[in-house]
């Protein structure tokens, strides 16, 4: 089994497409984690608050942030093992709402990469941005990989 490659600290993956945000997507993901903000499902109720249309649940960037940190870790060179990978650790930075009609950009910084006691934690920043470059939301994640007899 390969190891994750420490060298791969501070590289930048950008290679996944635009995420376009639906309403359906995001009126899907607020079922699926109980938002019953209306804010998430019902257009007139968002624009009645000042939005252009429904907005995310908080959590919805983890969507376009595993979309694309998926570039770094399918990296054969990376040395991640998908099936040996636990998830650790997500926070969010939002610099504004998510809103139906956002085409998102990704750019996925490998922000550290820790071995202790045979498991690899390896931590990421996703910085999503829309068509105009300003920052909407930066996601950062830490995996923990485990090596082998883990």
């Amino acid at each position: 089994m390969a190891h994750v490659d420490a060298d791969y600290l501070g590289r930048v993956f950008t290679g996944t497409p635009p995420y376009v945000v639906s309403e359906v997507k995001l009126t899907e993901f607020a079922d699926a984690v109980g938002a019953t903000s209306p804010l998430h499902t019902d257009p007139e109720a968002a624009r009645a608050r000042g939005y252009r249309h429904v907005i995310a649940p908080s959590t919805f960037a983890v969507v376009v942030a595993q979309r694309a940190e998926a570039e770094y870790i399918s990296d054969p060179g990376a040395g991640i093992d998908f099936s040996r990978v636990v998830h650790a650790e997500q926070a969010f930075d939002h610099h504004r709402p998510i809103t139906a009609g956002d085409r998102l950009h990704t750019a996925v910084h490998v922000a550290g990469i820790t071995e202790r006691a045979g498991i690899t934690m390896v931590t990421t920043r996703t910085e999503i941005t829309d068509d105009d470059g300003a920052p909407v939301c930066a996601v950062t994640s830490t995996l923990a990989v485990r090596g082998e007899g883990r």
